[in-house]
């Protein structure tokens, strides 16, 4: 029926963007083979010629090191570049893993991946044994560990079988022991449960159907010993408790796990925080534990950009307000923010409005939704630019700070792994570099959609976006330009004040601020955004007075 969304949407919106506050229905296309039980896989349709960097003017592609998971780059003769995948990755870039379940059939089972050839192995659900997965006895052998009874169901039912566990020992197969539990949040837990709170059965952690939904779980939780070609719960980020995948729908999900803790005691579930430099101010900032680190991300292409999961951009804020005089109206999303720490969020100045209660909602992805990650904060007050400049084109030092309320003292926003601050460039990211932009702007279709959505671009050198035929002279030094400058569905992303952020060794730094661009989607008019590297001073000075 459908796991792979190919959703047909691209964010844009005219000069301020994310103004647009019409709902909008997308419509979903699914593509899923039936006969091997996995989704297909997104596929690059691009040569290898990059039309970007010859409008760039680079000469050397391989510059930007485009290529992932190992491979090799390589110039080519028609001024592009050529990545040498090594297997079992493929697409232009080798960021993507070779289908190789495809043409598998696993029968009763599920396919799995693995880095040797031939990458791939099935995993039967007992009774049924390998290597197709087709045939298998209930009981011969016994499945029960740890002493248990193997008891046939109804003979009709081939795969029917229940294990009759001695005392103390539960599970499908008595393999949970009287001592499976986890301290504190369970990031030591190393047990065998494989069940969630809701009886779901876990997802083995190098399932192919994770690849291609949210990428590699051994590369992002790359410092945790604990997952490996198994489905038992984990907890490889820090959560509150074990956690795992589980497929739902044809849909990738992630849930909390039916493990018991191993004492009475209440245990905060808040991860552990710095606390404030300056514990004796009544509203003290707290610091999160790191910066620019999201714990999941996808990898489902749609048009201009990719539907988000929860945890892919965990500092991204939806900015809401209402007027003071409707309190009894909703909030509503107004613009888009990014989380800098506990108590404070950076945006654009032109989306600060007078007369009206503001607020903030962080870790849900759709706007519409009260999700159980979300949370939601009040904003004490706004600070904009001392020298924030409004014309009907340029918008100059379109930068503001958001004062976050205080809710559980110290924290305004806690951190978990769905809510995580962003980092402030430290470095910089030369023109080419590849980088992300997110938010609930408004489509092609000129709506704005409820489902945070981003895209890749690449940044624009200041001397190409102060062409006479780009931007000229509106532009000044506070600025930077991403996007293409051929136009199409990746100049202008993200709502007005939402982040653009780029990545260096796994670290994730928030670059600009969405600000101002000439229309959608138009030739030679890639998205402006305020260079943040330039307020980083600026923003230092109000956040630690």
């Amino acid at each position: 029926m459908g796991s792979l969304i190919a959703l047909l949407v691209a964010l844009c919106a005219f000069t301020a963007f994310g103004q647009v506050h019409v709902e909008y229905e997308y419509e979903y296309e699914y593509v899923y083979d039936d006969a091997t039980d996995s989704p297909a896989v997104v596929t690059e349709t691009t040569s290898g010629y990059d039309w970007l960097f010859e409008l760039l003017g680079t000469t050397d592609h391989c510059a930007t090191q485009p290529c992932a998971n190992g491979a090799s780059c390589e110039n080519t003769a028609d001024g592009g570049f050529k990545c040498n995948c090594q297997e079992p990755f493929t697409g232009k870039t080798c960021q993507e893993v070779k289908d190789y379940c495809k043409q598998v059939t696993c029968g009763r089972g599920s396919c799995l991946f693995k880095a040797s050839p031939p990458y791939y192995e099935c995993k039967c659900n007992h009774p049924y044994t390998p290597p197709s997965c087709k045939r298998g006895t209930m009981c011969n052998p016994n499945p029960c560990q740890n002493g248990g009874t193997c008891i046939k169901g109804p003979s009709r039912r081939r795969s029917s079988f229940t294990c009759s566990c001695p005392s103390g020992y539960t599970g499908k197969f008595c393999n949970v022991g009287p001592n499976d539990c986890y301290e504190d949040n369970g990031d030591s837990y190393r047990g065998m449960v494989s069940v969630t709170q809701d009886g779901d059965e876990c997802l083995d952690w190098n399932s192919y159907f994770i690849l291609q939904k949210f990428g590699d779980p051994f590369t992002d939780y790359a410092g945790f010993d604990g997952l490996g070609p198994h489905n038992f719960c984990r907890n490889p980020d820090g959560d509150s408790q074990p956690w795992c995948f589980i497929k739902k729908a044809l849909q990738l999900e992630w849930k909390y796990c039916d493990v018991r803790q191993c004492s009475t005691v209440t245990h905060p579930t808040a991860p552990t925080i710095t606390p404030s430099a300056k514990p004796d101010v009544p509203a003290p900032t707290a610091s999160f534990s790191q910066c620019g680190k999201p714990q999941l991300v996808s990898t489902s292409r749609i048009y201009g950009g990719k539907k988000s999961l929860p945890g892919a951009h965990p500092w991204q804020v939806s900015f809401q307000i209402r007027p003071t005089r409707f309190s009894a109206t909703n909030f509503t999303h107004f613009c888009g923010g990014i989380l800098l720490s506990s108590c404070w969020v950076l945006t654009a100045a032109h989306c600060i409005t007078s007369d009206v209660e503001m607020q903030v909602v962080l870790g849900g992805v759709d706007i519409e939704k009260h999700e159980v990650y979300n949370q939601i904060v009040p904003v004490e007050r706004a600070i904009v630019h001392e020298n924030y400049r409004y014309t009907p084109l340029p918008v100059y030092n379109d930068i503001a700070l958001l004062k976050l309320r205080v809710t559980d003292e110290p924290f305004c926003a806690k951190e978990t792994r769905f809510v995580k601050s962003a980092c402030l460039p430290d470095q910089l990211f030369q023109s080419g570099a590849e980088c992300v932009v997110s938010g609930w702007g408004a489509t092609e279709t000129g709506y704005r959609s409820n489902y945070l959505l981003d895209a890749r671009v690449h940044l624009i050198s200041m001397e190409k976006c102060k062409a006479p035929h780009v931007y000229g002279d509106l532009l000044d030094d506070n600025m930077i330009c991403a996007g293409y400058l051929a136009g199409g569905v990746d100049s202008c992303q993200g709502d007005s004040g939402g982040p653009l952020v780029c990545h260096h060794n796994g670290t994730h730094y928030v670059v600009g601020v969405v600000s101002w661009g000439d229309g959608c989607g138009r030739i030679n008019k890639p998205g402006v955004y305020a260079d943040v590297a330039k307020f980083t001073s600026w923003m230092s000075n109000h956040m630690n007075s």
